[in-house]
């Protein structure tokens, strides 16, 4: 049996009973093993991990653990240049796109009306969306945490809210990316942008009332589906407003 001791820095601790958060503490473990495995045996996707120091120096995830380690390991960092380390995650990518696991439906609904890149399926199994995020660069946002430790993927983020409204509120902050956001330009069924339509081009397709009070109306680029400023627009631009807050 070889011993080690290792600490969790700032949101990694969410991983963690309350007994080993913000704590260095003891754990044992047999044979030969990277640390990238003894991390994930913990309860921490390597998705998470920026940065490990392993006795004062900076490892990557193929470093073999050694009996007696003193080992902490770090989340993304924001405010401080690490690039002289050994940094773990790739680069942000300057236009995030994300893919969204068979659980998060609504979520993925409230990122594509705010304009983000959203690639979503009901039906997809892991390795589809794992598949689907090396081919296209895309961010495997999940509440899954067997995927984010699947060996293949480089980018994910489990999501730790289960309220919808929460969790995009959440990727928001986690990810930057209020100045991001295009309300209202993309499709909320299929992920295609979406382009101005004049009135008189869709009015056979559009409800008698929403005829008589409504102005604007886009089209989805894929799909056709009509989109204007209802009731439900107006509430979610209230929703919108709340968000883009300070």
């Amino acid at each position: 049996m070889k011993r080690i001791s290792i600490r969790f820095y700032e949101e990694l601790n969410e991983f963690f009973s309350s007994q080993k958060r913000k704590v260095r503490f003891a754990h044992n473990f047999f044979g030969r093993v990277s640390i990238k495995d003894l991390i994930e045996s913990l309860g921490v996707p390597h998705t998470e991990i920026d940065l490990i120091i392993v006795n004062g120096v900076s490892v990557n995830f193929n470093y073999l653990v050694s009996d007696g380690d003193d080992i902490s390991v770090y989340p993304e960092f924001e405010s401080i240049d690490i690039t002289k380390l050994q940094r773990l995650r790739p680069k942000s990518l300057r236009r995030p796109k994300f893919v969204l696991d068979v659980h998060l439906g609504t979520l993925t609904r409230y990122m594509r009306m705010l304009g983000f890149n959203t690639k979503y399926e009901n039906s997809s199994s892991d390795d589809e969306v794992i598949k689907l995020s090396l081919n296209e660069k895309r961010t495997i946002i999940t509440r899954d945490l067997g995927i984010l430790k699947h060996k293949k993927v480089t980018r994910g983020y489990f999501v730790r809210n289960t309220n919808p409204k929460k969790q995009i509120e959440e990727i928001i902050n986690r990810f930057d990316l209020k100045s991001e956001i295009k309300e209202f330009t993309r499709c909320i069924d299929c992920n295609s942008l979406l382009r101005k339509v004049g009135k008189k081009k869709i009015i056979d397709r559009l409800p008698v009332k929403v005829k008589n009070i409504c102005f604007q109306y886009c089209i989805c680029k894929k799909c056709d589906k009509i989109y204007w400023q209802g009731s439900h627009y107006q509430k979610m631009k209230l929703f919108v407003d709340e968000l883009m807050k300070d």
